[in-house]
């Protein structure tokens, strides 16, 4: 089962985090055909966020994402643990969820910030990553299932100019 996605975006909204949808889920949004099991977020990781962050989730009762571990680690899911630690592969009750405080190809969450744009999904606004900061990310993540979406992400990428 794939992430809820409604329920995962209305929680992140309902408390004010500040993030930017990234990854598989940015990519359909901005056209892409290519379809994702996890929920990938850039998110400011400032104190008062990361509060935000862990309010927002914890009721999924968050764990670590582990191969081979299909119920995922239990862990203390919290601000310390996120402010010490940065990039959170989860498994919640609402999917899987990636949770990116540093994201390849990009200094801070100020440079993928600047790379999003808002967009109305499940009653809320939320910002999610443009096409060219996905190729910018695809590129510099330069894994293998990264490299075979670029050539798709050029095409809307062309699409969109020629709009």
């Amino acid at each position: 089962m794939g992430p809820d996605f409604g329920t995962l975006i209305s929680a992140l909204s309902k408390h004010g985090v500040e993030c930017v949808i990234i990854g598989g889920v940015a990519m359909a949004v901005r056209g892409s055909s290519y379809t994702t099991e996890d929920f990938d977020i850039a998110y400011a990781h400032d104190e008062a966020n990361i509060e935000k962050l862990v309010a927002a989730l914890k009721p999924y009762h968050p764990r670590l994402r582990v191969q081979g571990e299909p119920s995922g680690v239990a862990f203390k899911f919290d601000a310390r643990a996120i402010k010490n630690g940065g990039n959170f592969t989860l498994l919640t009750d609402a999917g899987n969820v990636d949770l990116l405080a540093h994201v390849d190809g990009f200094r801070d969450y100020a440079d993928i910030k600047s790379c999003a744009g808002y967009v109305d999904a499940f009653g809320s606004e939320i910002a999610v990553l443009s096409i060219d900061g996905l190729i910018r990310a695809k590129r510099a993540a330069a894994r293998p299932k990264d490299l075979l979406v670029l050539p798709e992400l050029e095409v809307l990428k062309e699409a969109q100019e020629r709009r």
